[in-house]
């Protein structure tokens, strides 16, 4: 999945501030992509007319591409990197054969792949995930597309960085690894020893396998759906229906409030009332924040690959996609903490919602699941 191509992808924690500090450009869009302008402002006859979206940072401006590197896709902006992990095609390929080992794992039964498949959009299709010696989960697996754009990871944001979030997901109920018993033992490995040596000067360290493993997720793009092409001034790309819904979800569904930018997330916190309504609800972003006013907010999700990577929801409590679209246009489910403020209901009537529907389909991502040789198999 380099660039529409997952045979990459990330842990089951992965997904997952804001990238808007970082990306500009997703906001830059405007009125016209987030879906915020008011009804009547975007145009005569109702005619889908395609958003144009540029990057705020001039092409001249832009780094080279680093060889064997995939690069964004169109108008997005350079992937962000940390200096102390700099992106290589070398350190790519080692973190997509890491991405696809299942003997990273405790038990030795599953890859990160094994929670983020291509045909499941990049998640599980279970509602929530399942670790090592069959630990069950409590949340659902994230979706991975563009996971890179994101400053924090996992549904309530608790990791700061991919890398991080690698070493909590191989190590906690995920993997249920011992990372320095699983980088021995990799180390052992002629092929795996000789490539961290060429990549890193090391041997298999832990450090170094989330250091390979961030790279690879780094080059999980999605950005050449039928709705990119539209977006880019492709007007046959998307069907009639999905025209139409594009023009109700910019003039109407306010979906775009929280599905932002380029990326379809805001990349912020929202309570949308989801389990709110058990016994003992998720707690959500005020586990990581201790602070009362995130009781039950989890990171908006990507809509790229929507259609695929049901069931949804940070629960895995909705099983379709027109159920998750009629909680959102209520407007949540009623809870102390509900982001009312973002949150309003909308009335649409069969046929818009139907176009919604079809302009949600729209977003599906290509994606490669072809595993790469692995060393010593």
């Amino acid at each position: 999945m380099h660039a529409q191509m997952i045979g990459s992808g990330r842990d089951c924690s992965v997904e997952g501030s804001s990238i808007v500090a970082r990306a500009a450009f997703a906001l830059a869009l405007g009125a016209a992509l987030i879906g915020c302008q008011p009804a009547g402002e975007s145009g005569g006859e109702n005619a889908a007319r395609p958003a144009r979206p540029t990057s705020t940072q001039p092409t001249s401006a832009r780094p080279a591409p680093t060889a064997g590197v995939p690069s964004p896709p169109p108008a997005f902006e350079p992937m962000p990197v940390p200096p102390e992990n700099p992106l290589t095609a070398a350190k790519m390929d080692l973190g997509k054969k890491l991405f696809f080992d299942a003997r990273l794992s405790g038990d030795g039964s599953r890859s990160c792949y094994s929670c983020h498949v291509c045909e499941k959009g990049t998640t599980d299709g279970l509602p929530t995930a399942v670790g090592a010696f069959g630990k069950q989960l409590p949340r659902s697996s994230p979706a991975l597309w563009n996971i890179g754009y994101h400053k924090e990871f996992y549904w309530d944001g608790r990791s700061p960085s991919l890398e991080k979030q690698a070493i909590g997901a191989w190590t906690g109920g995920n993997m249920g690894a011992d990372a320095n018993a699983v980088a021995a033992s990799l180390d052992a490995i002629g092929g795996y020893h000789d490539e961290f040596m060429s990549v890193f000067g090391t041997g298999v360290t832990p450090d170094a396998v989330a250091a390979a493993l961030a790279s690879f997720e780094r080059t999980i793009y999605c950005g050449t759906t039928a709705w990119d092409r539209f977006n880019q001034g492709e007007t046959d790309a998307l069907s009639p229906a999905a025209q139409r819904g594009w023009n109700v979800w910019r003039e109407k569904s306010g979906c775009g409030t929280c599905h932002a930018g380029i990326l379809f997330t805001d990349l912020q916190f929202h309570n949308v009332g989801i389990g709110m309504d058990k016994k003992e609800p998720d707690q959500g972003r005020k586990v990581a924040t201790k602070d009362d006013k995130d009781t039950g907010a989890f990171k908006t999700p990507t809509l790229r690959d929507i259609a695929k990577s049901a069931p949804y929801f940070h629960d895995g409590s909705t099983a379709t996609l027109e159920e998750a679209i009629d909680i959102m246009l209520g407007g949540g489910k009623p809870n102390p903490w509900l982001d009312s403020k973002n949150l309003k209901p909308v009335k649409l009537s069969a046929e818009e919602r139907s176009d919604l529907i079809e302009l949600l389909r729209s977003l599906s991502c290509e994606c490669d699941p072809t595993p790469p040789p692995l060393p010593g198999l």
